[in-house]
C-alpha cells in the first residue's frame, strides 16, 4: 500500500463467511495488520481488547448486524473508520451507514483488489485528516508563541512558556524552574495547578534543596518517569508521576527547564512536537532578553570602576527590600567613603585617582558575596547590600573591608605607593528603615558618624538613635 497506511495500522474484518475472511486475509495481509473475526459480537470484544484504525463488516452478521455494529462503534469508539459490504439489493442499507458516518462501502461480490483499494484509500485520508489536524495544532502553536518574543524578562519567558505548554498539551499541571542570572544566586519557579498552600510548601523546599537544572546540551523535549525532585513534591503533599521535561535555553546563560505532568494521559507525538516548537521559541525570547539585559546592565555600570551605579543601586535596595519583607531575612546597607580621596587627585591627578578607585573596587568586591550588590554611590562614596545579613554579621563584614582597605598599598604616579582608610556606616532593614530611602539615609548617617569620630572606623546606625 501506498501512504497513509502500512503493517501498523490494524484493520478488523468481520464476515461470517469463512471464505470471505480467507480471501480478506489474501488481500490485506502483509500489508495491514489484519485481525478476522465472525460476528459483531467478537468484533466488539476485539476492540476491546486492541483498539483498530477500520472495521471492515458485512451487512448480514449473526446477532448483530453490520449496521448494529456501526452504531455501536460510534458510541465506543468514534475514532475508528467503517467499511459495510452490502449485496446489491442492500444499497439502502449502504446510504443509511454512510447517513452514520461510515467511511465507504463497497457491494458484493468484490475483488480482493476492491478490498485492498477500499482499504488503502480510508487509511490514506485517516492520515491525511491527522496530518491535517498536526498542522493545525502546529500552527496553533506557533501563534500562540508569539507572545513569547513580547517579553523582555526571563521570568516571564519562563512563564509564559510553561502557560503555552499546558495549553498546547491540554494539561493543568506543571512546574519550571530557572536560573535568574540577572540576579546572581537567585533561581526563579513557576508553578501551575498547585494550590497556594501546595505551592508555598514546595517553593520553600525547592529553595532549601537547590536541585541541579543540568542537562544535556543537545537535549529537547522527552518523557521521564517523574520529577527530579520527586520526594520534595511528596513532602509538599504534591502528586508526581511521569512527565514532559522541556529543556528552556537562552543563547549566554539563561536556562531552565518546564516539566508538564501527564496526569493519566500519555504524550504523543503531536505533543512533543509543540514541547519542541514551543522551547525554540522561548530560546529566541531569551536570547532577546539576555541582550536586552545585557545592554540595560551597561546602563546601570559605572564607567570608572565597573561596578554597578548610584541607578542601579536604587532598584536593587527597592527590590532587595521587598525580598527581604517576603523571606523575613534582614538586609543590611554598608555606606563607604574613601577618607581625605582628594588629596590623591590633588596630588597625583585624576588620571591616577581613577586608578585607585577601579582598585578599591577589585578590593571591595573580594570582600563581599556574588548574591551581594556593590555599587559606586559617586565619587568615592560606595555602598553595598548585604543580602540575609543581620546587623552584627554586617559590622563584621565592615570591619573586614576597613581593615583589607587599609592594609592595601594603592598604586600611585610612577608606582609610588599610596595607603588609604576608609569610613563606613552600617544599617539594617527592618531594624533602622523599611523603606529604600531612609535606608540608604540613615547609612549614609552612620558613615559621616564615623568620620566624626576621627575616620578609619565603622559606625552603627544604632549609634545615631543612641545618641539622638
Amino acid at each position: 500500500m501506498r501512504s497513509g497506511a502500512g503493517p501498523s495500522a490494524r484493520v478488523l474484518f468481520v464476515d461470517d463467511s469463512r471464505l470471505s475472511r480467507e480471501q480478506a486475509s489474501d488481500a490485506l495481509l502483509g500489508r495491514v495488520r489484519l485481525e478476522c473475526v465472525p460476528s459483531a459480537e467478537a468484533a466488539l470484544e476485539a476492540l476491546r481488547r486492541e483498539p483498530a484504525e477500520l472495521v471492515v463488516s458485512d451487512l448480514t452478521l449473526p446477532g448483530l448486524s453490520g449496521l448494529d455494529l456501526l452504531e455501536r462503534i460510534r458510541r465506543s469508539a468514534p475514532g475508528t473508520a467503517f467499511v459495510l459490504l452490502t449485496a446489491h439489493a442492500s444499497v439502502d442499507s449502504a446510504i443509511r451507514a454512510l447517513r452514520m458516518g461510515a467511511a465507504d462501502y463497497l457491494c458484493k461480490p468484490i475483488t480482493l483488489e476492491e478490498l485492498a483499494l477500499c482499504v488503502e484509500r480510508v487509511l490514506a485520508h485517516r492520515q491525511l485528516i491527522r496530518e491535517n489536524e498536526r498542522l493545525r495544532g502546529v500552527l496553533a502553536t506557533a501563534e500562540a508563541c508569539r507572545s513569547l518574543l513580547l517579553s523582555a524578562d526571563p521570568g516571564e519567558v519562563h512563564a509564559v512558556a510553561l502557560d503555552l505548554l499546558l495549553q498546547a498539551h491540554g494539561r493543568t499541571r506543571g512546574i519550571a524552574l530557572f536560573r535568574r542570572t540577572a540576579i546572581p544566586g537567585t533561581e526563579g519557579m513557576v508553578f501551575r495547578g498547585l494550590s497556594e498552600a501546595q505551592a508555598r510548601g514546595l517553593r520553600r523546599l525547592l529553595s532549601e534543596a537547590k536541585p541541579s537544572l543540568a542537562f544535556d546540551e543537545d537535549a529537547s523535549a522527552e518523557e521521564q518517569p517523574g520529577v527530579p525532585f520527586e520526594a520534595l513534591l511528596r513532602e509538599a503533599g504534591i502528586s508526581g508521576g511521569p512527565v514532559l521535561a522541556v529543556p528552556l535555553r537562552g543563547g549566554e546563560a539563561e536556562s531552565g527547564i518546564a516539566w508538564i505532568f501527564e496526569d493519566g494521559h500519555p504524550f504523543g507525538e503531536l505533543e512533543r512536537e509543540q514541547a519542541r516548537l514551543v522551547a525554540g521559541h522561548a530560546a529566541l525570547a531569551l536570547q532577546n532578553a539576555e541582550r536586552y539585559h545585557r545592554a540595560k546592565e551597561r546602563a546601570f555600570i559605572d564607567d570608572v570602576t565597573e561596578v554597578y551605579n548610584a541607578r542601579y543601586l536604587l532598584e536593587a535596595t527597592e527590590r532587595e527590600i521587598q525580598r527581604s519583607d517576603r523571606s523575613g531575612l534582614d538586609l543590611s546597607v554598608l555606606f563607604l567613603d574613601l577618607d581625605r580621596f582628594k588629596r590623591v587627585n590633588d596630588e597625583h591627578g585624576h588620571l591616577v585617582g581613577s586608578q585607585v578607585l577601579r582598585h578599591l573596587s577589585r578590593v571591595l568586591g573580594e570582600c563581599v558575596r556574588q548574591v551581594d550588590t556593590l555599587a559606586r554611590y559617586g565619587g568615592d562614596e560606595f555602598t553595598i547590600l548585604l543580602v540575609d545579613t543581620p546587623h552584627e554579621s554586617a559590622l563584621g563584614v565592615a570591619e573586614r573591608i576597613r581593615r583589607t582597605v587599609a592594609d592595601t598599598i594603592f598604586e600611585g604616579e610612577h608606582g609610588a605607593p599610596i595607603r588609604l582608610t576608609i569610613s563606613i556606616g552600617v544599617a539594617t532593614c527592618p531594624m533602622h528603615a523599611r523603606e529604600r530611602d531612609a535606608l540608604l539615609d540613615v547609612s549614609d548617617k552612620a558613615m559621616y558618624r564615623a568620620k566624626s569620630l576621627g575616620r578609619n572606623c565603622v559606625c552603627s546606625a544604632s549609634e545615631l538613635q543612641a545618641n539622638a
